[in-house]
């Protein structure tokens, strides 16, 4: 009988990992081919839409210089022609940064309100309600800003002007005309960038688990504190992009400003009186004028493009830094 040695056996070798592939089907490259294309198309829009800007407005930089992004008038009937974006630069911002500073805790509480108090019948309706506000055309919110909204808001200007004055941009003149201002503007604006952002916003907190939801409700907390502690920090990252995609639209508002304001380049950040004027409204007022001034609007618009670029780009910054439900995790 011969009696065999176990510990000169070799030991078992360690399992190999198995690699699985799984090669794309034709469904998958078309899939692919076909979404790859549409970005490069977009990319190649904005490209021949910054190209074409450029090349229009080349005329413009070649004889206002440097001057053109820090002189504030904008004359075209002198001899040279005198033409500055600075004033109208401000503008644009500060017509836009008024809209979002209304537009947003607005969007943000309507948005809590459909996700976690509507009963489901009205969360429906005040849903299809947002979203058809999103599709009313610019220029019926720039008539009704203009015939009925200027008159009705100079009572709510003239009462900041007078308790809030020691705030520079609450400050006016000695009699000053309170129509056609930006803070009319930025209301109006604000109106329309609200539906935006709440249909941003809501789609965002209704992706917010049931899970952590229940369980936040389950360990005592209120409604009001589970949206806190759950809802909203689950949907930052919505925030944050909603606030960048309103913002882009307010930037490059239209209709409604060209209503609103008498486009005058000024550089004033007196947003009660009248007065002041954004690119995207006076190219709107001079489009078709003589071919110098139309070589400055293009470069006024060219300004404008590259604004709202930057803009959407930090937004892809920010949002890529909030990600929507860090902070939430049980």
């Amino acid at each position: 009988m011969s009696i065999v040695d176990v510990s000169s056996t070799t030991e078992p070798s360690r399992p190999v990992r198995r690699v699985i592939t799984d090669p794309p089907t034709r469904a998958d490259r078309a899939y692919e081919a076909a979404t790859s294309s549409a970005g490069l198309v977009v990319f190649g829009l904005l490209v021949l839409i910054g190209a074409f800007l450029l090349l229009r407005a080349r005329g413009t930089f070649e004889t206002q210089g440097w001057g053109f992004f820090t002189r504030v008038e904008w004359r075209g009937d002198t001899h040279p022609p005198s033409f500055g974006v600075l004033g109208l630069l401000v503008g644009t911002i500060i017509v836009a940064t008024i809209a979002v500073i209304i537009a947003m805790p607005l969007a943000v509480m309507t948005s809590l309100y459909v996700v976690g108090y509507a009963p489901p019948k009205v969360r429906a309706a005040l849903s299809t309600f947002i979203d058809l506000l999103a599709a009313v055309p610019a220029l019926l919110y720039g008539i009704w800003g203009s015939q009925v909204l200027a008159t009705q808001i100079t009572p709510l200007s003239s009462w900041l002007t007078r308790h809030f004055s020691w705030f520079p941009p609450f400050r006016t003149d000695h009699d000053a005309n309170l129509t056609g201002s930006f803070f009319g503007a930025g209301v109006v604006v604000a109106l329309m960038v609200v539906p935006i952002v709440a249909a941003i916003t809501r789609e965002v907190f209704a992706q917010a688990p049931v899970g952590e939801q229940e369980a936040a409700l389950a360990l005592g907390g209120s409604q009001w504190a589970m949206l806190r502690q759950v809802v909203i920090p689950y949907g930052r990252g919505g925030i944050v992009g909603g606030a960048m995609l309103g913002l882009g639209r307010a930037l490059g508002e239209t209709i409604a400003v060209t209503l609103l304001l008498p486009q005058v380049s000024v550089l004033s950040v007196r947003i009660l009186q009248n007065g002041g004027g954004t690119i995207s409204g006076l190219i709107a007022q001079r489009a078709g004028s003589d071919p110098i001034t139309v070589s400055a609007l293009m470069a006024a618009g060219l300004v404008l493009f590259g604004l709202t670029l930057v803009t959407n780009l930090i937004a892809s910054v920010v949002i890529s830094r909030s990600r929507t439900g860090a902070g939430v995790d049980l």
